[in-house]
């Protein structure tokens, strides 16, 4: 049995304390500790949580074995450095940092205590994405040609009121890094990495907020296939992120947990069921479940002395896109990744 802390009491830390629920087998919680008293108070106490009175005490506590990181990224570094001189293995939320250099520098230091250091990106682990996985790995469908990534949600006004929400001091930025690096993560597993990107990025007259909440690419990947990205809080009353793919021999579509592919000689295939994402107002409208299943593997991954199945340094591969998009449209020219 792991004890487990939990840093961080924002909206996600339901769903972890949740997901934790599926995995007594293997993890117990020890406490919470967060920034905001208040908060930390209001989340604990209906579900008999121990709260700590700071980060330090509840990460130095001896029955504490593996910690999961819910902070915005601007509170990170201390974090990891902590753990890493305790040698306790870390399972982040995403993004690892606010910018990719940042991103690298936690991953480096975790890697040079040898302590795993795990990434939530849990659409991995959802039945249509695997399935998906599984068939590319073994050439099904031939060659990528070219690929759609569309990530059109929403998010109120309000949404963005809370301080440091869409600001590069706090988050590192806005749409990309904080919703569509799920999808961008996800996409790559099956295309392989971006090579050069064109890009648009723009705050819309939806919101009022620093960073952006609207962003165009176009895409070249490293295998020759190219492919365009639009990802926005702005479309009312948003809609599930859908990955879209054309190979030599069949056309892919994965949306709202449901695998389509259909064949060039009439054949359709259907995995997966729906579910809903986070995409509209509500960002916490998603099931527990992929969060369990990519805990388990990282809880197991601790028990087994292996890497988790989503590493920090799988993770910065998506940190360099999101960049480069951002530099691209800053800079009016294509950018290598």
């Amino acid at each position: 049995m792991t004890g487990i802390a939990i840093i961080g009491a924002g909206m996600v830390a339901d769903v972890h304390v949740r997901a934790l629920g599926e995995n007594a087998d293997l993890a117990n919680i020890i406490g919470v500790a967060a920034r905001n008293r208040e908060k930390l108070e209001a989340f604990c106490a209906p579900r008999g949580l121990t709260t700590f009175p700071d980060a330090d005490t509840l990460l130095h506590d001896e029955r504490v074995e593996a910690v999961i990181v819910l902070t915005p990224p601007d509170a990170r570094a201390h974090i990891v450095e902590t753990c890493a001189s305790l040698n306790k293995p870390l399972l982040m939320e995403k993004p690892i940092e606010r910018t990719s250099a940042a991103a690298q520098a936690l991953v480096e230091r975790a890697e040079a205590a040898d302590i795993p250091l795990g990434i939530v990106f849990q659409h991995r682990f959802r039945a249509a994405s695997q399935a998906l996985a599984a068939r590319i790995a073994e050439n099904a469908f031939g060659a990528l040609t070219n690929a759609q990534i569309i990530a059109p949600w929403w998010r109120p006004q309000s949404y963005y009121d809370e301080p440091g929400r869409g600001t590069y001091a706090r988050d590192g930025g806005g749409v990309l890094i904080s919703q569509a690096i799920h999808t961008l993560d996800l996409a790559q597993t099956f295309t392989g990495p971006v090579a050069e990107v064109q890009a648009l990025a723009a705050t819309t007259r939806q919101h009022k907020m620093e960073a952006e909440d609207f962003v165009s690419a176009g895409l070249v990947f490293a295998n020759g296939a190219v492919g365009a990205l639009i990802a926005t809080t702005a479309n009312y009353p948003g809609t599930a992120e859908s990955i879209v793919l054309d190979f030599e021999h069949a056309a892919i579509r994965l949306q709202s947990g449901v695998l389509d592919i259909f064949w060039h000689d009439g054949r359709t295939e259907q995995v997966g069921e729906p579910a809903t994402t986070g995409g509209g107002a509500d960002p916490m409208a998603f099931p527990h479940d992929w969060h369990a299943a990519l805990q388990r593997d990282f809880l197991l991954a601790i028990r087994e002395g292996r890497a988790p199945r989503v590493t920090a340094r799988d993770a910065l591969q998506t940190h360099r896109l999101i960049d480069a998009i951002m530099q691209s449209s800053r800079e009016g020219k294509k950018i290598t990744v």
